[in-house]
């Protein structure tokens, strides 16, 4: 039977005190009775043809049909989980890869992406994306999963995802905090704390840091979302390689979002040849991701940027590297922390035969506020409500998401995580006070702060920055406020500021890189903390970020030796 013959089969529910209620809603009272015959005619046909359509059996692309796997697709709950970098770990292999690139590589997948057979938390409680109360698991692979198995990479499990993607700190998941692999009780950076941990782990645990026995398996590799420095920062914070790619050259289907302009999936490794590697695995076009543009290349035109890595032997020869002025000196900025950055740059960079000088881009210190302006009208209800882009997507099919908020998401969520109440409450209020125009504008305003950029990236081939203002911070006091704990107020301000030098750069597009390039002291006072060190490049230039950071090593520039832990 057609759908035309079942609507036709369908009654609508509708009266006219319905069609009247929503004309109020509305701010609308119909007084001509042959009006109300007309609308309320349509609006059941509208109930109507949506009940047809929601009635029908579900259909998820077969390009997201879970790939073959040995053994199945079993998971456990990881019993040395001291730092709460694990959510689930698992053991996956393709059973017939089409690829051995990555053959008897182990791999950690943040836990806002789909690995079929796996939970899938989004960091937050499971009533909130779940009907049930209990997570639910994948029924689909995302590409980049599916990419990965297919390359012949051992899927070993989901790394702790921070409460919605919504923080740059690691102590909002209701998996626990996950703290810092060199100075516990300190932040891992957010929202791919996990990941960062597991990847920086082997690191902290050769360089002697104690408490790391029931840390669990470390991990070389980890795939990470970013939307204003979720890769970049907990890479900076954890000591490792963190590269949030061109915007739409690797697909987020499949991948739980906050808002298309800013969404990006990509690489963390200890070395940078293993981000190269992992960039040649997972970009390309995929056919289902709006993000991806005629810009975006076909799989089999991605370039191989393992191997343009390694046959680049000079990178740094007539380099130009451009310091970013303004980042240096943001509010809040950790003194320590723009001069290790400043001062890597111009030696490692310049003992490759680079030139390096600072360059002015007063747009860079207005790129927070219009990431946040172009954002915040509608983040609330992408991200936590699950609304559907206004764009031809396909949304994760597992995934209930709680709308419209209620109670008991405020009483849980002010104190896990108040960043996700910060939304909620600024797209009610920017949509009344501002109506769409704000956003409008400050879309406008991306594509001069994109320009801004590409002027500087004309002169120079790559830019820098510091990832971070700052070291990580400590977390705040966990306990209820009642026993003294951190209130809300503490929570918020810890995190000001934190993405102040990597969001811009999510609005914009370009690709950008955080280099470990140095240690600096923690504000306690308790020890020394990774420097990360941004490296930006032209849009799709994303092999020049990666030779420019190549030149920074053969210039001798890394994270360094551990200076250890304080005596007295």
């Amino acid at each position: 039977m057609s759908i035309v013959a079942l609507a036709e089969d369908q009654q609508s529910s509708v009266t006219l005190d319905v069609l009247h209620d929503v004309a109020a809603r509305n701010n609308i009272r119909i007084t001509s009775k042959a009006d109300e015959e007309a609308f309320l005619l349509v609006l059941q046909s509208a109930d109507v043809t949506a009940a047809v359509v929601n009635n029908l059996p579900d259909y998820v692309d077969p390009r997201l049909e879970p790939v073959p796997t040995l053994g199945g697709r079993e998971y456990w709950k990881v019993k040395s989980n001291s730092h709460n970098a694990w959510s689930h770990q698992a053991n996956l292999v393709a059973e017939k890869p089409a690829l051995h690139i990555l053959e008897g590589r182990k791999i950690v997948m943040k836990d806002n992406m789909a690995v079929a057979g796996l939970p899938h938390t989004c960091g937050t409680f499971p009533q909130f994306v779940s009907r049930d109360g209990t997570y639910p698991i994948a029924t689909i692979d995302a590409p980049i999963t599916k990419r990965l198995l297919e390359a012949g990479a051992t899927i070993v499990g989901t790394s702790t995802c921070e409460n919605y993607s919504l923080t740059p700190m690691s102590y909002t998941s209701a998996n626990g905090p996950v703290h810092n692999p060199w100075l516990r009780d300190h932040n891992a950076g957010g929202s791919t704390s996990g990941g960062a941990f597991l990847v920086a782990l082997a690191n902290a645990r050769a360089a002697g840091v104690a408490g790391l026995d029931d840390a669990g398996d470390d991990v070389e590799l980890a795939m990470g979302g970013d939307q204003a420095g979720s890769i970049r920062l907990p890479a900076a914070y954890c000591g490792i390689y963190g590269l949030k790619p061109t915007h739409g050259l690797v697909p987020y289907t499949g991948i739980a979002g906050l808002h298309p302009m800013i969404d990006y999936t990509g690489p963390m490794a200890r070395k940078l040849e293993d981000i190269a590697t992992l960039l040649t695995v997972v970009a390309g076009y995929d056919g289902l991701d709006p993000r991806m543009s005629p810009e975006s290349p076909l799989r089999q035109n991605v370039t191989d940027y393992s191997m343009e890595l390694a046959s680049a032997p000079n990178p740094g020869k007539g380099l130009k590297v451009g310091i970013i002025k303004e980042s240096l000196a943001f509010p809040g900025s950790q003194a320590e922390v723009s001069e290790t950055v400043r001062a890597a740059a111009i030696k490692h960079f310049e003992a490759s035969g680079a030139t390096v000088s600072e360059v002015s881009v007063p747009m860079h210190l207005s790129g927070p506020a219009i990431w946040t302006a172009a954002t915040r009208a509608h983040l609330a209800g992408l991200a936590i409500g699950g609304r559907i882009p206004d764009v031809l997507s396909h949304n994760i099919p597992h995934l209930s998401l709680r709308w419209p908020p209620d109670q008991e998401m405020y009483d849980l969520l002010r104190v896990a995580n108040p960043a996700v109440i910060n939304i909620l409450f600024c797209e009610t209020f920017l949509k009344e006070k501002f109506g769409p125009e704000v956003q409008a504008k400050a879309h406008r305003h991306v594509l001069q702060l994109r320009a801004a950029y590409d002027r500087a990236l004309e002169e120079f081939d790559v830019l820098v920055t510091p990832t971070t203002p700052a070291v990580a911070p400590p977390h705040p006091d966990l306990r209820p406020e009642v026993d003294g704990g951190s209130t809300v107020m503490d929570k918020i301000k810890l995190a000001v500021g934190a993405t102040n030098n990597t969001c811009p750069f999510n609005a914009t597009g370009h690709p950008a890189l955080s280099v470990p390039c140095g240690w600096a002291p923690a504000k306690t006072g308790k020890g020394m903390l990774p420097v990360g060190m941004q490296v930006i490049g032209r849009k799709w230039d994303d092999l020049g970020v990666l030779k420019a950071a190549k030149a920074f090593e053969l210039g001798g520039g890394s994270l360094g030796p551990w200076p250890g832990q304080p005596h007295g």
